[in-house]
């Protein structure tokens, strides 16, 4: 399998992360796909040079956050919330409004985090290890603890502070 193949393979294989990453820190759909665009630009601009140190995993988590954060302050968007759309498919068959609307508002919340920490806490929600999260954003897993900590609890204030 040649390299073009093999990156073909990975990126059918994660769209999903890529998708997330480009959904967190993006407001519209058209943004998004530019986002997501860009991501795997960048991943295949360094796919030749992946020395497979890391999880395959944590290597494109890095390259999608700093290219999300990169976008975001080159194009000097600012975005305050995010709608978040919930396919059909995703949902269970015992839908729940209220459970849909805590959600969205909890993504509207960590859309208003600094871009760092909204890459954080996607991790974080994504059941990844602190030692992970800290390989991927470049600092101590005790700092990745700590950060952890302060987000939820800056995310439970503003959710109580919410009408």
């Amino acid at each position: 399998m040649d390299l073009q193949d093999q990156f073909t393979s990975v990126i059918k294989e994660n769209k999903g992360l890529i998708f997330k990453v480009a959904a967190m820190y993006t407001n519209s759909p058209d943004d998004r796909n530019d986002l997501q665009q860009e991501i795997v630009y960048q991943l295949w601009k360094s796919f030749g040079s992946f020395k497979q140190d890391s999880k395959l995993s944590t290597w494109m988590y890095r390259v999608a956050l700093n290219t999300a954060i990169s976008y975001l302050r080159q194009t000097k968007r600012r975005v305050s919330t995010i709608p978040l759309e919930l396919d059909a498919d995703r949902l269970a068959e015992d839908y729940d409004k209220t459970e849909e609307e805590q959600i969205q508002q909890m993504y509207a919340q960590i859309q208003m985090l600094h871009l760092l920490d909204r890459g954080i806490i996607l991790l974080f929600l994504e059941g990844k290890k602190y030692e992970e999260i800290a390989s991927i954003i470049g600092i101590t897993p005790s700092n990745v603890g700590t950060r952890i900590s302060r987000i939820k609890e800056k995310l439970r204030t503003q959710l109580v502070k919410q009408p």
